[in-house]
């Protein structure tokens, strides 16, 4: 058995009861001949597929290794990995589900969903589970054996995991970005000391290649949110730390998106409350990239605030602790203020790849290539042509 996030006795019971928030930071991994992955696939893991119909839609696994069972007979297996580089035509296990590795041409299962409890009645017992479920997330990452340091914007998110942690804080970005700055002074309000990692256009040349490696991923926007992870975790880990601590999943859980309180084009929701969960259920597809981001540099991600445990009193919370137009993230807002002076509590905050600049910076290179504005999606042209594994555009011309 190969498991990560979880021991075998967990992933059992969770098999057996169906229950799909176990107590747990996610899980995935092989157990019993069997591939699972749990409900917000915080965990990756990747499948051998033919590279045609998508896994998520119904499409089956590629058997491409062979075992022989304890008779002696041989079996097709599937071949899985928790890294895409590893497979030649790697798709994500989807979230909740499990694959038989055993059986030729079989499709995922879906074992676990998202629980959809009814909301708490009264807003101060919510906000109490709710911050009774971090101090437990943060009491379980403290329980291992590493040493952890917290990627650090100064926003609410990073602010409360570095405090519960109480690990040293790295900011990453460009001299003149928002997010140092915002670092900065969260910390010196929080009376802590801060270590900012620099950023130079060359160290997007650099690493751009290794992050669409590691991720598999080349479009702008997956690479663009990639970068500062991978940045940030090369100095942390460089600095000897094992862990690198994240606040990943505070505005999905929480309703810390403007569209939420909008409800414009961007969601399918007719609620916040809906909205919310909508953005919940985006989590599988967007935490292999932060994830494998983090691992590229040798270390291990941490997310206190995506616990079974914290994920399940936020969907418990009534709808006047989630968001509206004056206020976003409201119940983690109060939680923070047993924790945090008000002018982080209250801090709004821009995406990574706006605050640290890496968007900005990335651009520029792109159009110093010759990848110009006008031409479709240049910055996804651009890494692609530092990409080797990719095979590179057309070089483009100024006419």
């Amino acid at each position: 058995m190969t498991l990560r996030g979880a021991d075998s006795d967990t992933v059992r019971a969770a098999l057996e009861s169906g229950v799909s928030l176990p107590g747990t930071s996610g899980f995935a991994g092989e157990f019993e001949g069997t591939l699972v992955r749990d409900v917000l696939g915080r965990v990756p893991v990747y499948v051998e597929t033919d590279g045609e119909a998508g896994l998520e839609t119904g499409g089956r696994a590629t058997p491409s290794a062979s075992d022989a069972n304890d008779a002696g007979e041989v079996r097709d297996t599937h071949e899985w990995a928790f890294e895409p580089g590893a497979l030649e035509a790697p798709e994500l296990l989807p979230a909740g589900t499990t694959l038989d590795l055993a059986g030729p041409g079989v499709a995922p299962e879906r074992r676990w969903t998202l629980p959809d409890p009814t909301p708490e009645s009264d807003p101060e017992a919510a906000l109490e589970a709710l911050s009774d479920a971090i101090e437990t997330a943060a009491a379980d990452a403290l329980a291992a054996d590493r040493e952890i340091a917290v990627a650090f914007s100064g926003g609410v998110d990073s602010a409360l995991v570095a405090e519960l942690l109480d690990a040293p804080l790295y900011v990453v970005g460009f001299p003149d970005s928002h997010d140092v700055e915002a670092a900065r002074t969260a910390a010196d309000a929080m009376g802590r000391e801060l270590t900012v990692v620099d950023l130079e256009p060359a160290d997007l040349e650099r690493a751009v290649p290794r992050v669409a490696a590691a991720t598999g991923r080349t479009n702008a926007m997956d690479v663009q949110i990639a970068l500062p992870l991978y940045l940030v975790g090369e100095r942390v880990a460089a600095d000897g730390f094992d862990a690198l601590a994240i606040g990943q999943g505070a505005d999905e859980l929480f309703g810390g998106y403007e569209k939420v309180v909008r409800l414009d084009h961007r969601v399918d929701a007719e609620t916040t409350r809906a909205a919310v969960r909508e953005q919940i259920a985006s989590l599988p597809d967007q935490l292999p990239r932060d994830v494998r981001a983090i691992e590229a540099t040798g270390l291990e991600p941490v997310a206190p605030l995506l616990h079974d445990t914290v994920v399940d009193a936020a969907l418990r919370l009534p709808d006047s602790l989630l968001a509206d137009e004056d206020e976003r993230k409201r119940a983690l807002r109060r939680v923070a203020a047993d924790y945090l002076p008000e002018e982080i509590v209250s801090r709004e905050k821009k995406a990574v790849q706006y605050g640290s600049l890496v968007a900005r910076e990335l651009d520029r290179l792109a159009r110093q290539a010759g990848y110009k504005r006008r031409i479709d999606d240049h910055v996804t042209k651009y890494v692609r042509s530092l990409t080797p594994d990719v095979e590179a555009p057309e070089p483009p011309t100024d006419s």
